[in-house]
């Protein structure tokens, strides 16, 4: 069974997701498999939106991508 960063959906048996930590990415996390700050991911994903939604404007990209995080295990608010 495949299993996915709990910070951006990543899967981790990819071979561009292989970092320190077993259950976020290489790139949700710092050299340690520490988890980075939001704001950091959430740009990260904003960008991936971007790459993929045509027309997508930065504001439409990083409203989306706090809509996403907040279905994520690393950023859900209680």
């Amino acid at each position: 069974m495949t299993k996915y960063c709990h910070s951006c959906t990543m899967p981790l048996d990819s071979p561009e997701a292989k970092g320190p930590s077993e259950i976020y990415c290489k790139h949700c996390t710092d050299e340690a498999g520490n988890l980075k700050p939001r704001d950091e991911i959430k740009q990260g994903i904003a960008w991936w939106l971007k790459s993929w939604q045509e027309g997508i404007t930065e504001e439409q990209a990083q409203k989306r991508a706090e809509h996403f995080m907040q279905a994520m295990p690393a950023w859900a608010e209680d």
